[in-house]
């Protein structure tokens, strides 16, 4: 492998946030991903008007949602986060991600709308007990599960992956103006032998081009924290820096903190 400077995408005239809109700076909180480090959160004015539109805006430059909180963060000291997306047309699966594929070829799917559902909740629960035990987000409630995947104001979809009728996955995603953003995905651990996470945003990638969108974000790419490493084997994939979206191939070696 070698780190050959990644090419820079050429712009394609991406909508443009409101000039009026206010951001507002958190003040230093423990990193929810580096042990030890100090993290400060930027966020869009909570009480400005927010729509599909500005919000695409925003996540072309960075932004993430996290219910109708819009965010990113900016840390005086650390550059570790840095937003990722994958240009959809020029992807193309390893043979891993064939492997997966191919495992999961009898799942039923179906796209429906960012409401609460009593089966995908205790699903919810399931994935929370196994994988992020004590970790902050243990016992949701019905509220706090909707407030935290749902949004007022965006286009937000869950997707539900069956086998036999079983509910097994759920990939939820925003529609934006130039693509589709992962906003989060759980599943069964009982299935995990068959690689649910990886299937999933497979399927959010082909389901992008479908719709004829240029990119899938992806969210942050982080090099030192292992819970975010799974994005590397996705490729092309183009982070944000320096201001503008710079691409890596499957040759080029992605940067660590």
């Amino acid at each position: 492998m070698n780190a050959d400077k990644p090419a820079q995408t050429a712009p394609l005239s991406p909508p443009q946030p409101p000039a009026d809109l206010a951001f507002f700076a958190s003040t230093a909180h423990d990193c929810a991903y580096l042990n030890g480090q100090s993290a400060v959160t930027v966020f869009a004015d909570p009480e400005a008007a927010m729509d599909v539109s500005t919000y695409s805006a925003l996540a072309e430059i960075g932004f993430r949602r996290s219910g109708n909180h819009v965010y990113t963060p900016h840390c005086p000291a650390c550059q570790a986060c840095v937003p990722t997306r994958v240009p959809v047309a020029s992807f193309q699966p390893n043979r891993n991600q064939r492997r997966t594929l191919n495992r999961a070829v009898n799942f039923s799917i179906n796209i429906g709308k960012a409401v609460f559902d009593d089966e995908a909740f205790v699903l919810y629960q399931k994935y929370i007990s196994h994988r992020h035990a004590g970790g902050g987000m243990d016992n949701p409630s019905p509220e706090k599960y909707l407030e935290f995947l749902s949004c007022d104001w965006s286009h937000t979809e869950f997707v539900q992956f069956r086998w036999e009728d079983q509910l097994i996955a759920v990939a939820v995603q925003d529609v934006l103006t130039r693509g589709l953003s992962s906003v989060y995905t759980f599943f069964d651990p009982d299935f995990s032998s068959i690689s649910l996470g990886r299937y999933t945003l497979l399927w959010q990638i082909a389901e992008t081009r479908r719709r004829q969108l240029p990119w899938l974000f992806l969210g942050y790419w982080i090099g030192d924290c292992q819970k975010m490493l799974y994005k590397q084997e996705y490729r092309p994939i183009e982070l944000f820096q320096k201001g503008c979206w710079q691409r890596y191939d499957k040759s080029q070696i992605l940067p660590s903190s």
